[in-house]
């Protein structure tokens, strides 16, 4: 008797264990535009995958992927028409040739026990999972143009292919609302090992978190624009991480052991730098001999290349922190980098060149976590049942583009929350005529990034405008609330659309944003496509039909305490459903607004792009976290430039373009990337402000050109104090940074591999 309880228990611990609700509940979402039967949830064991160690899966996992045959493969350029979740229970599965996910691909895996994708000894293809795949000699998809997309809960095995053979675990050269996250990479630890984990060589990322690379000749090897890397794990690997180019790059948290050199800069060489700037915080090296190596030197080109920051890094047994051409940088040992960089520096006045150790930022109490600032990975809420989640098409939302949802979206969130249980938005298009109130303790999952649109007369007046989601009925109303994984965005003429309201003052633990977009236009569905919003170049002339939304985010003044990941809002520039992915002009009046008073707020890994006035503003707020904030300038500006059509309010401290850009020569009334106004005890590691088109034309964002599709892009005004940022880059704009209206900064001075570059700035 005894022993059959025990067996009981050991089975039940096991069934729980093994349930992750995801894999449990009734999936039923509707791909409206994908035709009749589309199926976008597939579990691969539905199509012969065994994961049992022994079958070759690859087959069973390709049809998984790719049924229907017409899913956006080679030659496609790009679609949102045709989503999947491809999932995998747990199990191992053998694979002998690369799995190519088709646009728009999530791979998840069971969370509660991760499935293994292991290559056989005679595997062929470019990474287990190849991401972007070279049909031709160019990748299949522009890399730039690489969005929505993720894979998590995974470990990829690449120790049954000969360590002397070339192997690679994901090849992943992508761009926004991309991501990876708890994955692991085990390979060879043989000497002669040439396995890589993550090999990347383009795109404009991005954010991972959550990675282990345990072997190999280079866990991850990478070259992009930019990115910020949450949580990376390097065990007994050659190299940890090689960096074949990038313009900023943001790490929190690494941690690399045992391996023979951290991070390797030296791409290029001292006379033509192909790393731009690397940022290292929070972070642990630990038994490697060397924990930097550039090649930077005096006199090497560019001249701001291959800047660095360290602070908060913490050496076990590292006897030399940064290697250069000529030897040591920086001593290393058993210690830890309070602060130490190179580059140029702004304190605000500058350019000053520096080397050496810096006053790190003192970080404000409510920023920090255990161990440097504070994070939370995205929750999977693992933990939980099927029955602990609510469908919102088993609520009666349609998801077809169609039918008015706003009823039946608002009675799921209430229930849900009120039960103290999970909506899942099941994917589909979402059509809201009036605001979403979103309770406090709301949680709310979406299924391969589903989007709610706001849509109709409700969000038609620019003077009054209103929020889609308002979360929290007033500023300072008091409770939690967590968004993950899916979209929001307008469905027609929006011009008084503020896409989420942000009222919550949290206490205890943050509430949270991850992988949540805002995507105005470009779309099918969003009637702003090519159709109705094709590019006018030389054409002043605003079409009111192609105004989509007043606000992409708006935090209120008594609102605090936000961790936001991986969030990217965009109002498109292209239609991602056009074969050519021909450019759009849509205009959105505003990016993310932070105007809180109370402050604390975390921004990791986020972008804002092509608004109007600006993309971030900061204004009477504090205590600011951000990674890698990366910014667009819209395509059409100057022509029309900023002063219509959105009026300014003031109350909003809306830039005054007509009176600030009086005296100011060059493209002025252009939109801000940044701008902070009467804030203080900002943190910024990392940042890209680019302006790459005047009305439509890229000639003037080179150096040879003179950068000046805009005169100004980053702003400092008012009593604000106590603004540090790390690694500002800016591409296109003449001036970099402007206190009250004046420059600080000009690209000129601060020569970077492609932007310009200023690794220390300052306001005191």
């Amino acid at each position: 008797m005894r022993f059959q309880t025990l067996l009981l228990a050991i089975t039940s611990l096991a069934v729980s264990i093994n349930a992750y609700w995801l894999e449990d509940i009734t999936h039923q979402g509707v791909a409206p535009f994908a035709g009749d039967g589309y199926t976008v949830f597939r579990n691969v064991k539905d199509f012969g995958a065994k994961g049992d160690g022994t079958t070759d899966d690859t087959a069973a996992i390709t049809a998984a992927m790719n049924s229907p045959d017409n899913r956006c493969l080679q030659g496609c350029a790009s679609t949102t028409t045709k989503p999947a979740i491809v999932y995998f229970p747990s199990g191992t599965y053998l694979i002998s040739s690369s799995i190519v996910p088709p646009y728009f691909t999530q791979m998840i895996g069971d969370v509660n026990n991760r499935p293994v994708l292991k290559a056989t000894a005679n595997f062929q293809g470019f990474g287990l999972v190849d991401g972007n795949p070279y049909y031709t000699e160019n990748l299949n998809w522009v890399s730039t143009n690489v969005f929505y997309r993720q894979i998590r809960n995974f470990v990829f095995d690449t120790t049954g292919i000969a360590p002397a053979t070339a192997a690679t675990g994901i090849h992943w050269p992508t761009s926004q609302a991309t991501s990876l996250i708890n994955v692991e990479f085990n390979m060879p630890t043989d000497a002669s090992t040439v396995h890589v984990g993550l090999f990347i060589e383009s795109g404009s990322g991005g954010f991972m978190s959550d990675l282990t690379f345990n072997g190999g000749a280079t866990g991850a090897s990478m070259g992009n624009q930019q990115y910020t890397m949450r949580n990376l794990v390097f065990n007994n690997c050659q190299t940890a991480i090689i960096q074949l180019w990038n313009w900023g790059w943001t790490y929190i948290g690494l941690q690399i052991n045992n391996c023979q050199k951290g991070i390797d800069i030296t791409a290029g060489g001292s006379d033509a730098l192909d790393v731009g700037s690397i940022t290292v915080i929070d972070s642990t090296f630990k038994d490697t001999p060397v924990g930097i190596t550039t090649a930077f030197e005096s006199g090497a080109k560019p001249d701001t290349a291959a800047s660095i920051i360290l602070e908060n890094v913490n050496l076990q047994n590292v006897p030399t922190a940064v290697q250069g051409p000529s030897g040591t940088l920086l001593e290393g040992g058993s210690t830890t980098i309070a602060g130490w960089g190179q580059g140029h520096q702004y304190t605000p006045d500058g350019p000053k060149t520096f080397q050496g150790t810096i006053t790190p930022n003192e970080r404000p109490a409510s920023l920090v976590g255990d161990n440097g600032y504070y994070s939370r990975s995205k929750p999977q809420y693992e933990d939980l049942a099927a029955s602990d989640i609510v469908s919102a098409r088993s609520s009666g939302a349609k998801g077809d583009a169609s039918t008015d949802d706003t009823a039946a979206l608002q009675s799921a969130i209430n229930s849900a929350a009120s039960g103290g249980k999970v909506l899942f938005l099941d994917y589909g298009l979402y059509k809201v005529t009036g605001t979403l109130s979103i309770p406090a303790g709301s949680k709310i999952v979406g299924e391969g990034y589903p989007i709610i649109m706001a849509s109709g007369d409700a969000f038609g007046d620019m003077n009054n405008p209103k929020p889609l989601l308002q979360v929290g009925a007033k500023s300072g109303d008091a409770g939690q609330v967590e968004f993950s994984d899916f979209v929001v965005g307008t469905q027609g003429p929006a011009p008084g659309a503020t896409l989420i309201e942000w009222n919550l003052a949290t206490s205890g633990t943050p509430s949270g944003m991850w992988d949540v977009h805002a995507r105005v236009g470009g779309f099918q569905g969003s009637q702003f496509t090519v159709a109705e919003c094709l590019k006018q170049p030389g054409s002043s002339a605003i079409d009111t039909k192609c105004i989509g939304a007043y606000m992409l985010m708006h935090v209120t003044p008594q609102a605090t305490n936000l961790y936001m990941e991986n969030t990217w809002l965009w109002t498109a520039d292209h239609d991602i459903e056009d074969s050519t992915n021909t450019q759009i002009t849509v205009y959105s009046g505003r990016g993310l607004y932070i105007e809180s008073t109370v402050g604390t707020f975390w921004l990791v890994g986020t972008a804002v792009e092509h608004n109007h006035l600006y993309n971030y503003q900061l204004a009477n707020t504090k205590n600011i976290f951000a990674s890698m904030l990366q910014t667009e300038t819209p395509y059409y500006q100057p022509t029309p430039d900023a002063l219509e059509p959105f009026p300014v309010v003031t109350t909003l401290k809306d830039p005054d373009f007509a009176s600030a850009c009086n005296g100011v020569s060059g493209n002025c009334a252009n939109a801000w990337g940044l701008r902070i106004v009467d804030s203080s005890d900002v943190f910024i590691y990392g940042a890209g402000h680019y302006s790459f088109f005047n009305n439509y034309s890229t000639d003037c964002s080179t150096v040879e050109a003179g950068e000046n599709c805009q005169a100004r892009i980053v702003s400092i005004e008012g009593s604000t104090t106590n603004v540090n940022v790390y690694g500002l880059n800016t591409i296109g704009s003449l001036s970099m940074i402007d206190k009250d209206g004046t420059s600080l900064a000009s690209w000129k001075d601060n020569v970077n591999v492609y932007p310009a570059n200023v690794m220390m700035f300052r306001t005191g």
